[in-house]
């Protein structure tokens, strides 16, 4: 059947019908549609999220500049299992520690000013006087610091906090956070092409050493100071303990922690829902092994 039967009458020539779709062939060659251009994805330093910040040493009154972050700039990301934050294109933890190059004082950012005149004498007389000073150039360029310079800052602090005789929690802290440097530096030797096995090596097991330490000091912490610590809560505290003695492998202390967060009428309901996480994870893992 031809669909245009009938218009003979109009004078008009009878067409075929039989493939109405077909494409009408033509000698110019079809125009092809511009394939979409992708869009690259823009590449950016961590120098972009950092600032230098001058501050005064509570113990030589030197002013010194320090690098920060621009906490307005940074998008946070879900944070590790044990609530290690993670940031966009940079790891904020390599510059929670200020220090000062003339006397050696070194601390945490949170804890930096808080110094008794007694700690104060204490770190003149066992950090100053030894301390080989560094002098720093007037308008020395902005470069992020390598996990290598953010760690041995930190240890720097956790030598002053032990010359000032500070809280086991403050200790504790510092040796977490110089064991989640190690974790970043260890993932960003691990994107390598031609990765350095021996020092991933050492990196490893100095991340397990300090994690360690970051466990035991903690769990003396919780018996004998009062909470908030380190600027966390008691929920807080415990769900980080609970994921810590996981990790170690101290599954029924682990389940402690977890309980008391579960019990808590002050936990938040942020805190409870990781803790029901993790508590399902070690169920399933017990009843793997069994």
């Amino acid at each position: 059947m031809n669909l245009l039967s009938g218009l003979e009458k109009f004078g008009l020539d009878q067409m075929d019908t039989d493939h109405l779709f077909e494409e009408e062939k033509s000698d110019t060659p079809a125009r092809k549609a511009p394939e979409p251009v992708p869009k690259k994805e823009p590449v950016h330093s961590e120098t972009e999220f950092l600032l230098d910040k001058s501050i005064r040493c509570p113990v030589c009154d030197n002013v010194f500049r320090t690098r920060m972050v621009k906490t307005g700039r940074v998008k946070r990301m879900e944070p590790d299992f044990d609530l290690r934050p993670r940031f966009q294109y940079i790891d904020t933890n390599k510059y929670d520690v200020s220090s000062c190059p003339q006397c050696g004082y070194t601390a945490m950012n949170r804890y930096f000013t808080h110094l008794s005149t007694g700690q104060v004498k204490m770190i003149e007389e066992g950090v100053c006087h030894k301390f080989k000073g560094q002098k720093q150039p007037k308008e020395e360029p902005m470069e992020p610091y390598s996990y290598e310079k953010a760690i041995e800052r930190y240890k720097l602090a956790l030598y002053n906090t032990l010359v000032k005789k500070g809280k086991n929690s403050e200790k504790a802290y510092e040796c977490l956070k110089i064991s989640w440097l190690y974790r970043g530096w260890i993932e960003e030797l691990s994107k390598a092409e031609k990765k350095d096995e021996k020092t991933l090596a050492e990196c490893r097991k100095e991340e397990a050493t300090y994690y360690e330490q970051a466990y035991e000091g903690f769990l003396k912490a919780i018996a004998s100071e009062n909470f908030p610590m380190c600027g966390m809560e008691e929920s807080t505290v415990n769900l980080l303990m609970a994921n810590i003695a996981y990790k170690l492998g101290k599954v029924d202390i682990a389940s402690r922690f977890i309980s008391m967060i579960l019990t808590s009428q002050a936990a938040s309901r942020v805190a409870k829902d990781r803790a029901m996480l993790l508590k399902e994870e070690i169920i399933a893992k017990l009843h793997g092994k069994g």
